[in-house]
């Protein structure tokens, strides 16, 4: 689908079968959505440019995704989308600045784009040039990626206070619990590096707009740029933050493990401190000789009972006054 949007903050659909060869300066926004060939080569025809196919922004090199190339600039960026899932994924977008003109190229539905131009048709008018779109557009990413963050950090912490709960909550938690959670651990710290990866990406291409000479001649611009770039720069250091918190929670999450299966294995170790003496005494009463002699012994069954049952208590205090228990 080709949406080309106009300052005015009206769109308009133009299929694959139009006919016009040139595309009306009005439009400043130039939107492929899942384009197929037909499309592809429309927007070509209409644009003058050779654009990327879907196979061209999967096989760049992260090296080659910035470049100028006849006064045309290419940019490629990964977009973080789907955070609602358990599944987040990166998309690549490729944004082109061609004379006042703005095109993206995108084969997925980043939240972001959808923002933007409902922000075009709440205020029409707003934007002049291209760059400033552009600028715009970056600043509409970054601030989506922010609230693609406070979700992970809003779910991190709902996941800590269930994590990290009192003892007689924790005794009514079911088996495997925590390794259940170890699951959710993963899938947040999933989100959180795709988040990631999305500012790297968005902080180099904004650094290398910021070096364009066509973005210095527009003030408004590269002043949003340099905005924009410092609103990056925080939030992947707090992604950094909420990362690092994601790793403790997993490193607690495990330990806490450990002290379930520890608390489990010490359980054996009394039931073995209990039971081993007695079993030593039974033993010995057990074996049938012909010469032993408490065999006949009127209270011989008395004693042996007293006797595992002494040889179970006396080890169980002297551990239990030893701190071992």
């Amino acid at each position: 689908m080709i949406r080309a949007h106009r300052p005015d903050g009206t769109a308009e659909i133009i299929p694959a079968s139009d006919q016009r060869t040139s595309l009306d300066s009005t439009f400043l926004w130039l939107d492929l959505v899942n384009p197929d060939r037909a499309e592809e080569q429309l927007a070509e025809r209409l644009l003058g440019i050779p654009l990327p196919t879907r196979e061209d922004l999967k096989d760049i090199e992260p090296s080659s995704r910035l470049y100028v190339e006849n006064d045309v600039v290419f940019m490629t960026a990964s977009l973080v989308y789907k955070v609602e899932t358990d599944l987040p994924e990166i998309t690549d977008v490729a944004f082109i600045l061609s004379g006042n003109r703005l095109v993206t190229i995108r084969y997925a539905e980043p939240r972001s784009f959808s923002l933007f131009s409902t922000a075009l048709m709440r205020v029409p008018g707003r934007y002049k040039t291209a760059e400033e779109m552009l600028a715009r557009l970056i600043e509409t990413i970054a601030d989506r990626t922010a609230e693609v963050l406070e979700i992970a950090v809003a779910r991190v912490d709902a996941l800590s206070a269930e994590v990290f709960v009192d003892r007689k909550t924790a005794k009514r938690r079911r088996p495997r619990f925590l390794e259940d959670k170890l699951l959710d651990i993963a899938s947040h710290h999933r989100l959180v590096s795709k988040a990631r990866d999305s500012l790297v990406s968005l902080s180099r291409l904004v650094t290398f707009l910021r070096s364009l000479s066509i973005i210095r001649k527009d003030k408004e611009a590269d002043e949003l740029c340099r905005i924009v770039a410092r609103d990056i720069q925080s939030l992947s250091e707090h992604a950094g933050f909420v990362s690092n918190n994601i790793t403790f929670l997993l490193d607690a999450s495990l330990g806490l493990i450990n002290v379930e299966q520890n608390a489990i294995i010490k359980i054996f170790s009394i039931a073995s401190v209990v039971f081993l003496p007695p079993t030593l005494v039974a033993s010995i009463y057990g074996m049938n000789f012909q010469f032993m002699p408490e065999l006949h012994w009127q209270f011989g069954y008395a004693a042996a009972m007293v006797a595992m049952l002494l040889s179970a208590i006396i080890p169980f205090l002297f551990f239990r006054w030893k701190g071992w228990l």
